[in-house]
């Protein structure tokens, strides 16, 4: 089990940037493919970007393309997600994710697919 906490989140205005942290415990982080989600009220909780163990494979929801990136740093335990271009429809809570992997190239985007899950961490984007 992958114990994950988020950081990061916070208010900032349409068109600007935030970089969310997710930390992970465990000393076998380079086994597992991570993601990010978020999810608004009265809504399911949605796919956003996904990085393989190996971290040579990303994959991201059609909507956050060209705007946010998510990277790993297996030598800290980290997962971040940086978002650029931000707009007030990205407002939600972003939840990290993991996923134990035997596949380096494993970018997993349904919820299921995915052991642990941290608290979430909100963002808002005013208008």
């Amino acid at each position: 089990q992958v114990q994950l906490v988020e950081s990061g989140g916070g208010l900032v205005q349409a068109g600007g940037s935030v970089r969310l942290s997710c930390a992970a415990s465990g000393r076998t982080f380079s086994s597992y493919a991570m993601g990010w989600f978020r999810q608004t009220p009265g809504k399911e909780r949605e796919f956003v970007a996904t990085i393989s163990r190996s971290g040579g494979f990303l994959a991201y929801a059609d909507f956050v393309k060209g705007r946010f990136t998510i990277s790993r740093d297996d030598a800290k335990n980290t997962v971040s997600l940086q978002m650029n271009s931000l707009k007030p429809e990205d407002t939600a809570v972003y939840y990290c994710a993991s996923k134990f992997s035997i596949n380096y190239y494993d970018t997993p985007r349904l919820q299921y697919e995915y052991d642990d899950w941290g608290q979430g961490t909100q963002v808002t984007v005013s208008s």
